[in-house]
């Protein structure tokens, strides 16, 4: 049976080697725990030979832990990942069970995780079972002290002897659905994102070097700040890095206003490092990596070989945690979870996202939040996947062409598909419709929902507006962000790029269209609704009645000028959608940026205004905002 642990740190060979092969310390484990389970002993695990004296796993019932080297008195945590679920038992080398509370995603694909904190050194057998049966088994050598880590770099950045196979690509998704995971009506927010790698309940792979590489008490952990661009980057590197796989990315313009991004120099973890030490080699390659990588990379021509992503079928199987998708304009989300359509209520496909100000936050699927035209000549959008990579004749990484990925004999990855190429706009929504709620979706539920997600892209842009009030008051007046000339007020660097919100707020009146085209959408797309036998134009009626009787009881809240709250119902700013035109500029006040009118109470807290060429420029810019369209480049 091989190892799939990544030996990055090369003293830990010899303890690899004994926790995946079954040896003789292993196997009296297991006829220990086989006499403590016939004497009735409660809470063990029955014996490896339910396995017919094996202790193998499967690509589709694959049993993973970390640390990569465990040790007595360390929280020791245990996966299983594979095409289901069940339960995960655990026998120390004297036959007892340590309690494990566990964890569970439904995928694809499914994940079972727990922890526990090993009192013995020895061989721990891991059992997991469906329906009562035994599916996988493997055998974790945990040592009486931790070992010394290797720390010294080596010919590359890192080693990987892993390929990018169906167990790696299975545990790259539960990984990624794990660290984002919270119930559906709770946020995930983080800033940065290491908040959420600093938290072993969260990240499976935590301190899974023995580095402290993810210990917030060592100045040397390692910190993760990406943005939007540079989110799935980020995650699909420190993943790689840590079990020992493959990772590269390269070089792309941003393209031009006939043509989509091209992409050119490929840099990897075959790389020399730049570092004296694993920790500062590792660094040094994620700076690299968001030093290069822009919305461009994202953005790439759906029928391009040279890309870091390639689009994937408009399938669920397709759209697993770690999928990204990229809208034309240039924001790119990753999935982390779908949630089954019930009776009560419709289903969820939900991503993270970055922002300029390193927030990440948690977004459901709708048309307010996942933008998509492929009538854009600069753009190649929609859901992608990374592009394998794997190591060719001559020994060097490289990164797999369209027509070889999902093809006979790649089980591990979805197939290259240009679907999302040939779909309309209308279609694309309704396509994802049928795949989030197959059942169809009642109107009303529907259309409550679709007021729930507007209210959500709402209160997230208070705290981006505010982020931009905090660092005007700590720069002090009279200081004022310099403002881009045209299309680059949507893709920049420093303040501007972290405190304006020209995306966010086209994407947020976009969403107010979508909420108030909800009640057409009914008679235009009646396939995707249950009806009840009544005619789409009454239930079209039905709904127009409703929203008219909650907009204006759904709100947020802002704090203005001068420290008051000021409350805003929804039906207050989708009146105020022709000054969100132009509300997105930080060195404005906030009462403005709020869409408040000039003479009102609300305005008259407002001591802050921007300079009169950027109010110039803004008046320039407006028709792109009023349209709902971001401008070629």
């Amino acid at each position: 049976m091989r190892s799939r642990l990544a030996p990055a740190a090369l003293p830990f060979v010899a303890l690899l080697l004994a926790a995946a092969a079954p040896h003789a310390g292993a196997a009296a484990g297991a006829r220990k725990t086989t006499k403590n389970a016939k004497a009735g002993k409660q809470g063990q695990a029955p014996a490896t030979r339910e396995l017919d004296g094996s202790c193998t796993d499967s690509d589709g019932a694959a049993l993973w832990w970390s640390p990569l080297a465990p040790s007595v008195g360390q929280p020791l945590r245990i996966m299983a990942v594979g095409d289901g679920g069940g339960d995960v038992t655990v026998t120390d080398p004297h036959g007892d069970a340590p309690a494990l509370t566990t964890v569970r995603h439904d995928g694809p694909p499914a994940s079972v995780s727990g922890a526990f904190t090993p009192t013995r050194a020895g061989s721990h057998q891991v059992i997991w079972r469906r329906n009562g049966k035994p599916i996988a088994c493997r055998r974790i050598a945990v040592a009486a002290k931790p070992p010394a880590p290797a720390t010294s770099v080596g010919a590359n950045v890192w080693a990987a002897p892993h390929a990018w196979d169906r167990r790696y690509e299975n545990l790259y998704s539960a990984w990624i659905a794990a660290l984002f995971d919270a119930p559906i009506d709770q946020s995930v927010d983080f800033r940065p994102l290491h908040q959420a790698l600093r938290d072993p309940a969260r990240n499976f792979l935590y301190g899974y070097l023995g580095l402290r590489e993810d210990d917030p008490k060592n100045k040397a952990a390692i910190a993760a700040t990406p943005d939007c661009a540079d989110l799935p980057y980020f995650l699909r590197a420190y993943f790689s890095w840590k079990v020992g796989l493959p990772f590269g990315f390269r070089d792309c313009d941003r393209g031009t206003e006939s043509r989509p991004p091209r992409c050119t120099t490929f840099y990897s973890n075959d790389d020399p490092p730049s570092g004296k030490d694993t920790l500062a080699a590792v660094k040094g390659f994620f700076r690299q990596l968001a030093n290069r990588v822009q919305s461009g990379s994202a953005r790439t021509g759906l029928d391009d070989d040279a890309t870091d992503y390639y689009p994937v079928p408009l399938e669920r199987s397709a759209l697993r945690p770690g999928t990204i998708y990229a809208d034309p304009y240039g924001h790119v989300m990753v999935v982390v979870k779908w949630v089954d359509q019930t009776a009560d209520k419709g289903g969820l496909l939900l991503a993270v996202d970055g922002q300029p100000d390193t927030s990440i936050g948690r977004k459901r699927f709708w048309e307010g939040t996942f933008l998509f035209a492929n009538d854009v000549k600069s753009a190649g959008p929609g859901f992608k996947a990374f592009r394998p990579i794997a190591r060719g004749a001559d020994g060097k990484l490289e990164p797999a062409s369209n027509a070889a990925i999902g093809g006979k004999g790649d089980a591990a990855h979805a197939p290259f598909s240009d679907e999302q190429k040939k779909v309309s706009a209308d279609g694309f929504y309704a396509r994802m419709g049928k795949l989030i709620n197959p059942q169809g979706l009642d109107a009303e539920k529907a259309y409550r929902e679709t007021l729930d997600a507007l209210v959500e892209q709402m209160t997230v842009r208070v705290g981006s507006v505010d982020n931009g009030e905090k660092y005007q008051k700590e720069k002090g007046a009279g200081q004022v962000i310099p403002m881009p000339d045209g299309a680059k007020i949507f893709e920049t660097t420093g303040p501007w790029e972290d405190y304006a919100t020209p995306s966010r707020d086209m994407r947020l009146l976009i969403a107010m269209n979508v909420l108030l085209g909800f009640p057409d959408r009914i008679v235009k797309h009646p396939e995707l609704f249950n009806l009840g036998g009544k005619s789409p134009a009454a239930v079209r009626d039905q709904i127009a009645k409703l929203h008219a009787s909650l907009v204006g009881t759904r709100s947020i809240a802002y704090t203005r000028s001068d420290g008051s709250f000021q409350k805003l119902a929804v039906a207050d700013l989708l009146a105020r959608r022709a000054a969100l035109e132009i509300a997105y500029n930080p060195n404005d006040c906030v009462e403005v940026r709020w869409g408040a009118g000039e003479g009102t109470p609300e305005y008259a807290t407002c001591k802050r205004h921007l300079p009169p060429d950027q109010k110039a420029k803004m008046a320039e810019y407006r028709a792109w905002f009023h349209d709902a369209r971001r401008p070629s480049r």
